[in-house]
């Protein structure tokens, strides 16, 4: 006996032969293409500020100054008038400097402002309390402010604390001791200029015909030139970037996480200091209620200047800008006469309007 198998063979084109061929059935047959459509000029400059975030500010200081030029015309356009601005955001711009560091990480600053006075008032005390020569004296408030800064950071980077609350409390905790250590006493300018003058260096000035650069103005420069180098052509200045766009992936990646938030805070600590040396120049002498809306202002010169509060976007210069804006507007203010409170209520819709745009740009990357 035999037995016949008999074998039937599907025609081409007809049920699939394998089980996984059965999803193909129906499926899209069309080549993938991609969209080639020309972008909108709205899209292409929204992408410009997505790679430029400091154009913002720099077009907007140019429109100011050319506004106030236009209504005060010589008045406003004069080397004096314009180095005068300059004098007057030194001090916001290398603060701002330090808020720069530590916001690009995602964090915040609040103390940044006490930090610098209390570094300020060590300076004097350490000169005329203690009797330590002056240069020994400034590099013990610089190693105050480097101190606080560290303090900061291990609490953000070690404990995983908030950044907004460790440096709310950090704030209280430094403008406490600020009051408690002199004693609410100042440091006349007289006194400072016979026996401390070089607490005062950064009151200097430099003349070219009618305009006015004190060494404060020139500190603040080459600080944010060092910055913008640092964090554009370094490993360390792409390592703070990476970390506050993504720090799970920056971690992932090789980085060192909570070293590099420790080392921010600790540097912005060290320029706080910095920026209470160059107080005590700009204001003459040693005073422990100086400065006090020091972290306010550098929080709205960064804003202003277009970095991003999320982390991991935006550019020092765009915080020089922010704060050059804010100078602008007081001085040009104050030139027509108008009353102080216009200032603060324009600042505050540049402050909104920032955010705004910021949240507009950030769709590109979304």
């Amino acid at each position: 006996m035999s037995e016949t198998t008999t074998a039937t063979q599907p025609a081409q084109g007809s049920q699939p032969s394998q089980e996984f061929e059965k999803v193909l059935s129906g499926s899209a047959t069309q080549v993938a293409s991609f969209d080639t459509n020309d972008k909108t000029a709205v899209q292409k400059f929204q992408h410009f500020l997505h790679g430029n975030p400091s154009a913002v500010p720099l077009i907007v200081l140019v429109l100011s100054v050319a506004v106030f030029g236009i209504v005060l015309g010589g008045k406003f356009f004069s080397a004096f008038t314009l180095t005068l601005i300059l004098q007057q955001v030194a001090i916001v711009g290398i603060v701002g400097a330090a808020q720069t560091l530590v916001i690009l990480t995602a964090g915040i600053d609040l103390s940044v402002g006490a930090i610098m006075v209390l570094s300020s008032v060590v300076m004097g005390q350490f000169t005329f309390r203690y009797g330590l020569p002056p240069s020994v004296a400034v590099l013990c408030g610089l190693a105050c402010g480097a101190l606080c800064g560290y303090i900061n950071g291990l609490l953000v980077a070690r404990m995983k604390l908030p950044p907004f609350i460790v440096t709310l409390g950090m704030w209280q905790i430094i403008l406490a001791s600020n009051f408690l250590y002199s004693a609410n006493e100042t440091i006349r300018s007289q006194d400072l200029a016979a026996q401390a003058p070089l607490l005062q260096f950064f009151g200097n000035n430099i003349r070219l015909g009618g305009a006015v650069f004190t060494y404060g103005v020139i500190a603040m420069v080459l600080l944010v030139a060092l910055l913008w180098y640092v964090l554009n052509q370094t490993a360390w200045g792409r390592h703070v970037y990476a970390v506050g766009d993504d720090p799970d992936a920056a971690e992932l990646a090789g980085v060192n996480v909570k070293r590099m938030l420790v080392s921010v805070y600790t540097l912005s600590g060290l320029i706080c200091a910095l920026a209470g040396w160059a107080l005590i120049g700009r204001i003459g002498s040693v005073s422990p209620t100086a400065g006090q809306f020091a972290n306010i202002e550098s929080i709205t010169a960064v804003v202003i200047g277009g970095l991003s509060l999320f982390g991991g976007r935006g550019s020092i210069l765009g915080m020089i800008f922010g704060a050059l804006i804010v100078g602008v507007f007081s001085l040009g203010l104050r030139l027509i006469g108008t009353d102080p409170q216009w200032t603060y209520l324009l600042i505050g819709v540049l402050i909104i309007s920032a955010v705004a745009i910021d949240q507009w740009i950030r769709k590109v990357a979304g």
